[in-house]
């Protein structure tokens, strides 16, 4: 069973993964891929790809989430790359959001990265 603070993170981590996800659909981005990298990497819970049609578009949408996660209680996020936005790297803490411009996303192509299955505890060299 569960302690009851692992159960109040996994209810605030369920919560902040809803509404990144709802704001990203508001906003119109496109190809919304969530990750689930827990156990994966000491940097957050979910890491979340999702592109913009334009520089514009990429902005916009990034802004939006980031209003969003305020409004929800869910603190300030750290934010690079929204003045040229081709590339919008937002961490609250527990999810990490890339919002790319479609060629910058295909270029770095980091769900493939992040899907990838995990390897064997032993390898053999």
């Amino acid at each position: 069973m569960p302690s009851p603070a692992r159960i109040s993170v996994d209810d605030a981590v369920s919560r902040a993964i809803k509404t990144v996800l709802a704001s990203l659909e508001d906003s119109k981005a496109e190809n919304i891929v969530s990750i689930d990298i827990q156990g994966k990497s000491s940097l957050g819970d979910y890491m979340v790809v999702a592109s913009g049609r334009s520089h514009r578009h990429v902005s916009a949408v990034a802004d939006h989430l980031l209003k969003a996660l305020k409004d929800a209680g869910l603190g300030m996020a750290r934010v690079e790359g929204l003045s040229g936005a081709d590339w919008v790297l937002i961490d609250s803490g527990d999810i990490i959001v890339h919002v790319f411009r479609p060629e910058v996303r295909e270029f770095y192509n980091l769900e493939k990265m992040w899907q990838a299955p995990d390897l064997e505890e032993e390898t053999l060299h």
